[in-house]
């Protein structure tokens, strides 16, 4: 497991932003810088140390480029035999480069257990992506059965909003075809990687995955896989299956700062971004390494000689 004292040594040396303008046009989203260059169809992938919450960036937070960028590349080859991907080759920790593909305006969540999100809303009696949950579950419940709750992918800054699937198909938003092997990819992926969570003492609770269609007009998953920032992962010898409001599961993924920002800021999204203490920023690191080196079974070597950026530069040959 990392040290605390090297987490503290690093919380002011985290990489917030980065600017190659030699490798294309740029696009900024929550957590990655992405450049795409039209000549080569490249898109050059670049994972930040920006930590996001309720669709607004909190703070940075060290290694955390590392952490998603790597999880991502060993789950991605991990399933490319379930669904193609967008990646080419992986120059540096922090670093994809991926074929550049049209994005479908759809994220597919998948979920096992309510929790997050889900229960916020269903204690509000709403429901989510059109599916009304049954009366009577609690916190942290799993369900009968996977469901399925897609959303709109929205711009930087924009919620993310539920959509069904009839919705979905009736507005054309993707195509009926093409929607459908999107669930189907979905779930053979979430079977997949649920089954080796559980070899690992880990439950896959749930997941978010973003498909494109690449240049040879194939569907394939982009963006990112089974990370904490993209699921959540709760350790299996701790979910106590009574749902007591005193006993909960140990969570390695982004909902526990999630639930932190609720509890001791009250804050989901609106007004001012409060500030971060360091004992939570050495937290966070704590859980996503420890999710990190139970599911691939490696121990986590942060990466942290000089500048990040000219780190980058140099892997790059920029």
């Amino acid at each position: 497991m990392i040290d605390e004292i090297l987490i503290r040594d690093q919380l002011r040396n985290t990489l917030n932003e980065i600017d190659l303008p030699n490798l294309g046009r740029k696009y900024q989203g929550k957590v990655r810088e992405n450049y795409i260059n039209d000549a080569t169809g490249v898109r050059t992938i670049i994972s930040t140390d920006r930590l996001s919450a309720f669709d607004r960036v909190i703070t940075t937070i060290p290694f955390k480029g590392q952490l998603l960028n790597q999880m991502s590349a060993f789950w991605f080859e991990k399933t490319k035999h379930i669904a193609p991907n967008h990646i080419i080759d992986i120059p540096d920790v922090n670093v994809v480069r991926a074929h550049n593909c049209k994005t479908l305006p759809v994220e597919m969540i998948v979920r096992a257990y309510i929790t997050g999100s889900a229960w916020r809303a269903y204690q509000k009696g709403e429901s989510v992506s059109g599916i009304i949950f049954p009366e009577g579950l609690k916190n942290y419940q799993k369900f009968p059965d996977l469901i399925l709750t897609p959303t709109t992918k929205a711009e930087v800054g924009e919620h993310d909003l539920p959509i069904s699937r009839e919705e979905i198909i009736e507005t054309g938003l993707v195509d009926r075809d093409i929607y459908l092997e999107m669930e189907e990819k979905t779930l053979k992926l979430f079977e997949f990687a649920s089954n080796l969570c559980s070899s690992n003492n880990l439950i896959l609770v749930d997941c978010k995955f973003e498909f494109g269609i690449n240049p040879n007009n194939e569907l394939v998953v982009i963006d990112e896989i089974f990370t904490p920032d993209a699921s959540r992962f709760w350790i299996q010898d701790t979910y106590a299956n009574n749902f007591s409001s005193d006993q909960k599961p140990d969570i390695l993924d982004k909902e526990f700062f999630r639930q932190w920002l609720i509890k001791e800021k009250d804050y989901m999204g609106d007004g001012d971004i409060p500030e971060i203490p360091d004992n939570i920023k050495v937290e966070f690191v704590r859980r996503y390494v420890k999710s990190f080196e139970m599911i691939t079974g490696t121990k986590f070597q942060p990466v942290i000689e000089g500048s990040i950026i000219e780190r980058i530069k140099k892997n790059l040959a920029i």
